[in-house]
């Protein structure tokens, strides 16, 4: 059969190697789950918390976004699909010049032998450029930062947060993503992670809360009423996030394969089924739904699919979904009531119960109904297998419990010692006066330019400047009016 003229044709932009339809959609794919933090998570985070939040809460998703990708390609990256250094840890390289960048990708430690010595899987090299790859690969750590500020907004000093991103990053992520993705000791043992639902959502579950153990309460006030500011822009910022789930586990795979039609079904059955079940609990036990619960049911079910994603079978994701929607609830809505820790340590959105319980929660379901011939597809252990499917599965649900404490306890160590090294030089959290005013007072903005809150215009108090273009304008001192223009009708 001819083959057409567009692929047949060779230049120096088009090697051998490279396939056009994988590199199309790798490139895709990275930008669905960029969509996920930049605007989705931004705009998300601005609506769900209260007003005088939104500005410092969209701001810490936006810096994590720019500051993760610097990190990235200056070191980030090959520390966690470089060269090994340790079995947890890669060495760590720039990933800027073109010699690097535009040859075939490739993780050089993904060879996987058998116990004679042989080869069992070969490297993983993907039928695109070493740019695409880290480019993928960006996004997926900058949104796990991105998900562990959820913990923390409302109090942390913005400096801290700063500081705070690049070193977890470097000692946190990259020993994860190395560890189970780039050839490190939990990847050659067989744990299946497909798409980071231990990297990701374990670990910025934990490294969350852990944070936010630290960094220590919001006001009273505001744990006691914290009221979304919009909620039709969160259910905005919540799509994004959905729809953009099919480029996050669509993409694991590295191609434009089968492998990446089942994990996109299966995202999107177990997201649905989730909402459904939260849904309905909410409407049994609390008499009416609730948009807020039914944006986290989806939000369980997504994380729970995500290491399983292209492993398991539709039938499957719908039980996932079921637990995702059920579990994770119980978590939420009963034990964390009745849990003394879990009432002392305030975890903004509920991080812990939407990432960590999820993703472990999906770790688990994946060490049991992991379909071998779906495994045959993708991953390193040929004999891979669930639980459910005999053989060695009990043994697969074993390694996934281990390599969750693994997870858990590098996050809490690591977490712990960072955020206290940045306490010797910076407050983790805002002065007294910032927590009470709040954006205004920690960025000189605020989110909405409209005149009250209930207050009334004193011109002794406010004062009025015109601007240059005709336009009287307020400026704001603190005050709980925001800043903004003043028609007079």
């Amino acid at each position: 059969m001819a083959i057409a003229g567009a692929y047949s044709v060779r230049t120096p932009a088009v090697p051998d190697w490279l396939n056009k339809g994988d590199n199309a959609w790798q490139l895709t794919a990275a930008t669905f789950v960029g969509l996920q933090s930049m605007p989705g998570l931004v705009i998300l985070y601005a609506s769900i918390v209260k007003k005088k939040w939104a500005v410092n809460s969209a701001f810490m998703a936006l810096y994590a976004f720019a500051a993760v990708l610097i990190c990235w390609v200056l070191v980030g990256y090959r520390m966690a699909f470089g060269d090994q250094l340790l079995p947890f840890w890669g060495k760590g390289a720039p990933s800027l010049g073109q010699k690097f960048l535009i040859n075939r990708a490739k993780v050089p430690e993904s060879t996987h032998f058998h116990d004679d010595g042989t080869v069992e899987t070969p490297m993983v090299e993907p039928f695109y450029p070493m740019a695409s790859l880290v480019y993928f690969q960006f996004t997926f750590a900058a949104i796990t930062l991105i998900l562990l500020a959820g913990s923390v907004l409302g109090r942390m000093n913005i400096k801290a947060w700063m500081a705070f991103v690049p070193l977890w990053l470097i000692f946190s992520y990259t020993v994860g993503a190395f560890s189970l993705w780039g050839g490190g000791f939990l990847y050659h043992w067989g744990v299946i992670d497909y798409s980071g639902g231990y990297v990701i959502h374990l670990s910025s579950g934990i490294a969350g809360f852990t944070a936010a153990y630290w960094v220590g309460p919001r006001l009273k006030s505001d744990r006691e009423r914290f009221p979304p500011n919009n909620v039709l822009l969160m259910l905005a910022g919540a799509g994004m996030l959905w729809m953009g789930w099919s480029g996050f586990n669509g993409g694991a795979p590295y191609a434009a394969n089968i492998d990446a039609s089942i994990a996109v079904l299966n995202t999107n059955i177990c997201a649905a089924t989730s909402l459904l079940v939260w849904t309905s609990l909410d409407v049994v036990f609390f008499g009416k739904p609730s948009v807020i619960g039914a944006v986290q049911g989806m939000m369980t079910g997504l994380v729970c699919i995500t290491p399983g994603a292209g492993l398991v079978q539709s039938w499957a994701a719908i039980v996932m979904g079921m637990l995702s929607g059920s579990i994770p609830w119980v978590s939420m809505m009963v034990l964390h009531k009745k849990s003394a820790l879990l009432q002392k340590v305030d975890d903004t959105l509920g991080v812990f119960h939407t990432h960590a319980v999820a993703g472990l929660l999906g770790g688990l379901l994946t060490g049991l109904f992991a379909e071998p011939a779906l495994c045959r597809l993708i991953l390193p252990v040929g004999d891979s297998r669930g639980a459910f499917y005999g053989g060695n599965g009990g043994m697969q649900f074993l390694k996934q419990l281990v390599a969750a404490m693994f997870v858990t306890a590098w996050n809490i160590v690591s977490t712990t010692i960072i955020l206290l090294a940045i306490r010797v030089f910076i407050p983790l959290r805002m002065p007294e006066e910032q927590l009470i005013i709040g954006d205004d007072a920690v960025h000189g903005e605020e989110a909405y330019a409209l005149w009250g809150d209930g207050e009334k215009y004193d011109p002794t108090k406010h004062g009025w400047n015109t601007s240059v273009y005709g336009e009287e304008t307020a400026p704001s001192p603190y005050i709980n009016g925001a800043r903004g223009v003043t028609i007079n009708l």
